[in-house]
């Protein structure tokens, strides 16, 4: 049975003694290889948190002490220790979220997959509990290295440390990676208190000699202070924290439940705002992904347990596409660099850099500098390609808007991941793009439908220096390749669909499939035309703003189906009915794309059955819209 079956609460964490700990750490381990093998999710970030976990549920008495874990993917401990053990369906409909959950467990407090944002909520409900009179109340933020990378987190620092009586703990998980290793003047700073061990030992060791040398008198404590003093800078550098007014304990070895204790134990006795800086290492425990210098298990999918190989190979994605063309646009314009934040290998950048890597730059967690840095990198004559994941452009919406659209700046935007992504559940859809980027003056949007108009559309795109583009696609493997029967003015024809018996003319459908649903267009044309309908259908890859032509196209029809993967409110579908309308055009329209509401973790297939966003669907409607007229 072990240890693992018998914890069903943090309280019989507390009862275990030192060896019994070590051996519950053991089980975890393999518990996570085991199940997430099977199920995919994130293996690497929880490998490397297990004995700090342990200790944090040790020292603390969630859920009266309120644990915040940034960024979340790194919770599957903690949902062990309290009592949700269940893994098999880990991340899939009906399952365990890959992400802290209020659904779940009344351990879990933040819902969060955005990275640094952890400690502007605990410095929220610090402030509620001194408000309150909870003094007997923590609050303990866990973020990791690559999280601190993000301004918002540096702006809750900044708060935190003027609450000098606030119960709050900041516990760094210090791997030295987010998805990558860490970069910039925080992670330097880390990287220097991790190799300064040596300063606290050294104190103990002072302290020691005075005591073993009797009653110390002023002289002795002078000599220690002035010691002290001396060498903070140079052997313990965390004087930036504590400037802060943030008092500081560690570096301490985060696999070491008995250290990590001793280190909580302490800043909780603070009664103030405490910075606890653990070491680990992600993926400890397991050879493969201690070994992985790409972080390939920073998150997976089935693999086999023994060897860390994906038990189905990735078929050729869209991600490799972008990233080979990026390169070979990288070959023959010398002025397009490449941005992103702390994502170069899954969005594809890595080649780039390889190849270019003065060119390259990675500025971590922090999408809103990586926007304005683009804006000023255009400003200066170069053209900046900002690869993000779609769900992460959201945080960068006002930098977008008042730093790189207002001043016309030529940055271009690629969205990996764009739709529906499933199984990392409501942040991570990346569904809020098209609406959300509508209403940017001079901003032009394309959705690719397969690899030839992803290519044309990232060429195109760094080609406008006077405003900024957005190249959007899902995650994958690619859909199959869809030739063009007609071009009109920019607006490819993909299925043309003339039945009818000769005697009286057929109704006349539009059917318009954007990026990834011109597929599902497709079949829907098919369909239509199999109940005697006429059809045309159309996939532009630039759908912002609404191409001139297409809007045109609208008037020539008597009905017009959109499909979209991104929210039907304000979309795309809604832009071109608002379009013809100003026109005059009365032509009635049929949406499908998905509904403004956040969406629970399910496979891809499984949510676009659930709203509504199948072919089959959009001929329903249709032919219900038209029964109508």
């Amino acid at each position: 049975m072990g240890l693992l079956s018998t914890i069903t609460a943090p309280e019989d964490v507390r009862r275990l003694g030192p060896a019994q700990t070590r051996q519950l750490a053991t089980e975890i381990r393999d518990f996570l290889v085991h199940n997430v093998s099977r199920t995919g999710g994130h293996l690497g970030p929880n490998l490397g948190v297990v004995e700090l976990t342990i200790a944090l549920h040790r020292v603390y008495d969630s859920p009266r002490d309120t644990l915040v874990f940034d960024t979340g993917h790194q919770s599957y401990v903690h949902k062990l220790l309290t009592g949700r053990q269940d893994f098999a369906d880990l991340r899939k409909r009906g399952g365990l979220s890959g992400y802290p959950s209020r659904s779940e467990s009344e351990h879990d407090v933040v819902e969060n997959s955005h990275a640094s944002t952890a400690l502007s909520w605990a410095d929220g409900i610090a402030k509620a509990n001194e408000i309150g009179h909870h003094d007997d109340k923590h609050v303990v933020a866990v973020i990791g290295d690559g999280a601190l990378t993000g301004g918002m987190a540096w702006e809750a620092i900044n708060n935190i440390a003027a609450g000098r009586d606030r119960r709050l703990v900041i516990v760094v998980n210090d791997n030295g990676r987010s998805y990558s290793p860490t970069i910039g003047g925080v992670a330097d700073h880390l990287a220097t208190l991790r190799t300064t061990r040596g300063y606290e030992a050294f104190l103990a060791w002072g302290k020691r000699a005075l005591q073993r040398t009797g009653p110390p008198g002023r002289f002795a404590y002078g000599w220690l202070h002035g010691l002290k003093k001396g060498l903070k800078d140079v052997v313990a550098p965390q004087g930036m924290f504590e400037d802060l007014g943030l008092k500081y304990v560690g570096p301490v070895d985060g696999h070491d439940v008995s250290a990590m204790e001793h280190a909580l134990r302490r800043a909780k006795t603070y009664g103030g705002p405490v910075i606890v800086h653990a070491i680990t290492e992600k993926g400890r425990g397991y050879i493969p992904a201690e070994e992985d210098v790409a972080d390939r298990f920073h998150a997976v999918g089935k693999i086999h347990p023994e060897t860390g190989l994906p038990v189905a190979p990735s078929r050729f994605g869209w991600t490799q596409v972008f990233a080979e063309e990026l390169v070979e646009i990288g070959r023959r314009r010398p002025d397009v660099v490449a941005i992103t934040a702390a994502m170069l290998h899954p969005v594809g950048m890595a080649p780039f850099a390889e190849e270019f890597p003065e060119r390259t730059f990675d500025v971590g967690i922090a999408e809103q500098h990586a926007a304005t840095s683009a804006a000023g990198m255009a400003f200066a004559g170069l053209h900046p390609v900002v690869a993000v994941y779609a769900t992460f452009l959201n945080r960068a919406f006002d930098q977008v808007l008042m730093d790189v659209a207002l001043h016309k700046a030529g940055v271009t935007f690629v969205l990996d991941r764009a739709g529906v992504t499933g199984a990392d559940g409501p942040s991570h859809n990346g569904m809020w793009d098209m609406a959300m980027l509508r209403i940017v003056p001079g901003l032009r949007l394309a959705a690719p439908r397969d690899e030839a108009t992803l290519r044309a559309a990232l060429r195109a795109a760094v080609e406008v220096d006077d405003a900024p583009t957005v190249v959007r696609y899902p995650k994958g493997a690619l859909d199959e390749s869809i030739e063009a029967v007609e071009t009109l003015e920019g607006v490819d024809v993909v299925a043309r669909h003339t039945p009818g018996d000769g005697t009286s003319a057929p109704a006349r459908v539009l059917v318009v499939g954007v990026g990834a649903m011109a597929a599902a267009g497709l079949a829907a044309g098919e369909s239509l035309a199999a109940h005697g309908l006429a059809v045309d259908v159309v996939s532009p890859t630039w759908v912002l703003p609404a191409p001139e032509r297409l809007v045109k196209m609208t008037g020539d029809h008597d009905l017009v189906v959109t499909l979209e993967d991104g929210v039907v409110d304000g979309g795309v579908g809604a832009m071109l009915a608002q379009r013809a309308a100003a026109q005059g055009i009365r032509t009635p329209f049929a949406h499908t794309g998905l509904p403004v509401e956040f969406l629970d973790h399910a496979s891809r297939e499984q949510i676009m059955s659930a709203q509504r966003m199948q072919a089959e669907d959009a001929v329903r409607d249709a032919l219900a819209t038209l029964s109508q007229e």
